[in-house]
């Protein structure tokens, strides 16, 4: 016979864990992507977590968590990122401080093998960077992992720069989330329809939908956000030189 469980107090401020969803297909006009953030106040552990279906990333955007999936444990710390298996169940824990965990998905067919990327260790590796005029793209989530839609990373803008040549894609949707700094964002179909024009800071995000451009500006300080690609799997500068030497005013890839 087993034996009885005491009973135990859940205070009003224990440690605590959520979910909260910002975009969702029904809402962002993209096909395939859900964004959203994990928030962890206190010493707390999840229960068990899985999306059925479908692939997702994790990226650390502030604090430190610990991620329990097939059995291993993966550190996260500031700006890596975990990839979550389609349908793989996992739990995300922190002993003590506040931590936000970004969360991005897509529909899956296949399973594909989990991948962590350290931070540290990616922002040091060559292979890795693609060095534009005032800024750096880092490829944390790239085509040589295995997965079925999704690719991601981080860019960071040195102050007052602007993305060149502006770009767009016929098979590739998008978001951006802005984590550091603030700037401006355009999104469009053609020049005379640049109704989107928006001033944004930490912690906004922007979804585009196939076809739009979508230049970025920083302003006074650094402005770093991951940018979430779901669809074929390429990133543009790697696919069209054009993209890395600038010479053209626009390009589609």
């Amino acid at each position: 016979m087993n034996p009885i469980k005491p009973a135990t107090l859940v205070p009003a401020d224990a440690g605590a864990f959520r979910y909260i969803e910002k975009s969702n297909p029904q809402t962002s006009g993209l096909q395939f992507l859900t964004y959203g953030w994990y928030e962890l106040t206190g010493s707390i552990c999840s229960g068990q977590l899985a999306h059925p279906g479908e692939e997702a990333l994790l990226f650390c955007w502030q604090g430190a968590v610990s991620v329990r999936l097939n059995n291993a444990d993966y550190v996260l710390e500031h700006y890596d990122v975990l990839y979550i298996p389609r349908g793989a169940a996992y739990q995300i824990e922190q002993p003590a401080g506040a931590s936000r965990v970004v969360l991005c998905r897509a529909p899956a067919e296949n399973v594909h093998p989990v991948f962590h990327a350290p931070w540290k260790k990616f922002s040091r590796d060559e292979q890795r960077i693609r060095h534009l005029k005032g800024k750096d793209v880092f490829l944390m989530f790239d085509v040589s992992e295995g997965a079925d839609k999704l690719i991601a990373g981080f860019t960071l803008f040195q102050p007052f720069q602007r993305s060149w040549p502006p770009h767009n894609h016929t098979d590739q949707e998008e978001i951006y989330i802005f984590v550091r700094g603030r700037g401006a964002m355009e999104v469009y179909a053609d020049e005379e329809t640049k109704s989107f024009v928006r001033t944004v800071n930490e912690g906004d995000a922007v979804t585009i939908p196939i076809l739009n451009y979508h230049p970025v500006f920083s302003q006074e300080q650094e402005l770093d956000f991951i940018w979430c690609i779901a669809g074929n799997r390429y990133w543009v500068g790697d696919k069209n030189k054009d993209f890395m030497k600038g010479n053209v005013d626009k390009l589609t890839t």
